[in-house]
């Protein structure tokens, strides 16, 4: 647990180790790091190694190597999800004692052919552990919440009341389950990431509300698209250049809106984000979702458009 003030600023960014970081993961950890600096607060790191099959050998460490080289330090300890995993089972076995989960054997075919979100159809049937996922029930879901950048945020009503996933059914745990108790148990108190994750937000909110921990403030960051598509590491996104931060981060910056002076563009990272933390200005990030890019390798980036 984590032993700061209580009024004290947390932030935190939290890759998975399924490839190298690339300019849409920059964007969202200088984001995160900017805001928690400009409170002069804590920022936390967390890799979100819950998903072996799709985790690349090495990239962990890459990861780290590519943030320290961007000058983006981290406070404390770096947390690994894989490392946490009788956490999530204790949370979970609670919750089963108090009749709050339940076992479910449908498949993403069977959900599909309801119309994408689930119907409840196992709730009542008391079905065996074997080869079944674990579903939450949804007595009190989450319609929407404000985003400190995006405003007022709504889903589908289906989205909100849906059962939704908290392990799978091989084994592993769910991504909103694991967030929310890690962020919860560090004691984040604002949560900034990318606008692809707006939706699952809701449940999260629920999740809080379900451990009776303070429920964090949200900031969704602009995504960088290209050809219409988020830059991702499944898309192929470039890696960054470890080689060359300074560069990379000025187009950052000038991608987030801060309007870096062209006289540091050449700096580098420990001026540049001297100067950003400095001059950081929420009011300067664009409040749409997507942000579409002229070239997928920011070592070639312009300008972008809003979309």
């Amino acid at each position: 647990m984590n032993k700061t003030a209580p009024n004290c600023y947390i932030g935190r960014f939290a890759p998975s180790p399924s490839g190298p970081l690339h300019f849409g993961s920059l964007i969202a950890a200088l984001g995160s790091y900017l805001q928690a600096r400009s409170h002069q607060g804590q920022w936390l790191l967390r890799i979100e190694d819950l998903d072996p099959p799709r985790e690349v050998p090495g990239a962990a460490d890459a990861i780290l190597r590519t943030l320290d080289s961007f000058g983006l330090h981290w406070d404390d300890s770096v947390v690994y999800q894989s490392q946490r995993l009788e956490v999530y089972r204790a949370v979970l076995d609670d919750w089963a004692r108090r009749g709050l989960t339940y076992h479910c054997h449908c498949t993403r075919k069977m959900v599909s052919a309801t119309g994408g979100f689930y119907n409840g159809h196992c709730r009542d049937l008391a079905l065996p552990a074997e080869n079944a996922a674990i579903r939450l029930v949804m007595d009190q879901p989450v319609y929407g919440f404000h985003d400190r950048l995006q405003g007022v945020i709504t889903v589908p009503v289906a989205l909100a009341e849906e059962d939704f996933i908290v392990r799978r059914r091989d084994g592993l745990y769910a991504y909103n389950l694991a967030v929310v108790v890690d962020d919860a148990e560090t004691g984040i108190t604002e949560v900034v990431r990318g606008a692809d994750l707006l939706d699952p937000t809701v449940r999260q909110i629920a999740l809080y509300r379900m451990l009776n921990a303070p429920e964090p403030g949200w900031l969704h960051l602009p995504l960088a698209l290209y050809s219409g598509h988020k830059l991702s590491k499944q898309n192929h996104a470039p890696a960054l250049d470890d080689q060359q931060p300074g560069k990379t981060l000025w187009h950052a910056l000038d991608f987030l809106g801060q309007e870096p002076p062209p006289a540091l563009f050449g700096a580098g990272a420990a001026e540049l984000l001297l100067w950003a933390c400095r001059h950081w200005r929420l009011d300067r990030v664009a409040s749409r979702p997507n942000i579409e890019l002229k070239c997928a390798d920011s070592s070639h980036f312009q300008r972008p458009a809003l979309l």
